[in-house]
């Protein structure tokens, strides 16, 4: 098979940087002020207004306002945080990383989403919070979600780093609950290269997330400096925050461009015969509850159906699209699978849902600059392999 030319490769993902942001940059270089500095407060205080004038600090990446969250949270040495294993490892790694234990559960196979069922079951004396993930930007039940939190008196940090624009009943994520979290990675709908904001209830937290941001110095007067508690160095710079701003001000349009490309998928996968196949789309939505920003459209293969089996068909698929011009990506393999948290005690089959899923998830391509002939090249190029590689 001949190889696709780089420039007719479709990847999936490509973030989009234009000229006025680039200039943007190049004045806030020109500056002299190129760390946290007066872009930075100015993309903090348009997140607030995206979120309802809630509190809302920025920070070098989604991993530190995670962290942040859990140390706001005062949660430490003895404490158990629930969690899904369907997500990026920063998830677990925080938990670990303020000394806490992650306590994987369970997925629902329709969402993808953590099982609030298995959440409430796994609930002990030594629960502290609970760490939702919204999946491809898919929110879980908030309002179940918020009630189990309530009647044990638990934290809810919400890893939203996908979900910049979902909503549920109407209401943008983050503009409601408890700690929230979101990521502007170049991956993710809206980016700042890398960085992240946490959105909070108080200003007294986000007095506290402004300290544990830049090593915990609280100063005062010309001279003063003091610490209180540690902190890290997890700063936003300018350069980060005029990009950040710029895209800001496109969100409307590229959730808009996300769900029209989306709604394209569905069309197209039904023309191409893919669930035929056995292949699992996204779980269609009810407006009127959960609405997600499509950061991801992701299919479930049929692994078991498949040349390879489950260790290796999704390589296989993987491979043959990748031939074709197309990429795509694994979002995520179980994480109490790796070899670390298998030390902490993980098998195979304690959370089967995820196992499964994990072993066939795939991430199509999508992105706005996408066209419909686009998707319809993915689909019927998944189509074609998953014939040909079929048992």
């Amino acid at each position: 098979m001949t190889a696709t030319a780089a420039s007719d490769f479709l990847p999936f993902v490509r973030p989009e940087i234009d000229a006025d942001t680039i200039a943007e940059v190049g004045k806030v270089l020109a500056s002299g002020w190129i760390t946290s500095g007066p872009k930075m407060q100015a993309f903090e205080d348009a997140l607030s207004q995206v979120f309802g004038g809630r509190p809302v600090r920025t920070f070098a990446n989604g991993s530190a306002t995670m962290e942040i969250a859990l140390r706001i949270a005062d949660i430490g040495p003895g404490d158990e945080v629930i969690t899904t294993p369907i997500t990026w490892v920063a998830t677990a790694n925080v938990v670990l990383a303020v000394g806490a234990k992650p306590v994987f559960v369970d997925i629902d196979p329709r969402t993808r989403n953590i099982d609030l069922d298995a959440v409430e079951a796994a609930i002990t004396p030594r629960t502290r919070a609970i760490m939702p993930v919204y999946l491809s930007g898919l929110p879980v039940d908030m309002d179940r979600l918020y009630a189990i939190a309530a009647k044990h008196k638990l934290r809810v940090i919400e890893d939203a780093a996908q979900a910049i624009d979902s909503r549920w009943q109407g209401k943008r994520i983050g503009a409601f609950g408890d700690l929230v979290s979101f990521s502007f990675q170049a991956n993710k709908n809206i980016t700042s290269v890398e960085g992240g904001c946490l959105v909070m209830n108080t200003p007294e937290e986000a007095v506290r997330a402004e300290r544990l941001r830049l090593q915990g110095v609280i100063r005062s007067g010309m001279d003063g400096m003091d610490v209180e508690e540690p902190g890290g160095k997890f700063n936003l710079t300018d350069v980060n925050a005029a990009i950040g701003l710029a895209q800001l001000a496109k969100l409307d349009a590229i959730t808009a461009r996300r769900a029209a490309l989306a709604e394209t998928y569905f069309r197209c996968a039904a023309d191409a015969g893919l669930a035929d196949l056995g292949i699992e789309l996204p779980l269609p939505l009810d407006p009127q509850q959960a609405t997600t920003n499509w950061h991801m459209f992701q299919v479930v293969l049929p692994t078991d159906r498949l040349e390879g089996g489950p260790q290796q068909a999704r390589q296989n698929v993987m491979q043959a699209m990748r031939e074709r011009g197309i990429g795509t990506g694994v979002h995520y393999p179980p994480i109490h699978l790796f070899t670390y948290y298998r030390s902490l005690g993980w098998r195979e089959g304690m959370l089967p849902h995820a196992e499964r899923i994990g072993r066939g998830i795939v991430t199509l391509p999508l992105f706005p600059a996408m066209q419909a002939t686009d998707v319809e090249r993915v689909c019927a190029t998944l189509s074609e392999t998953c014939k040909r590689l079929s048992k």
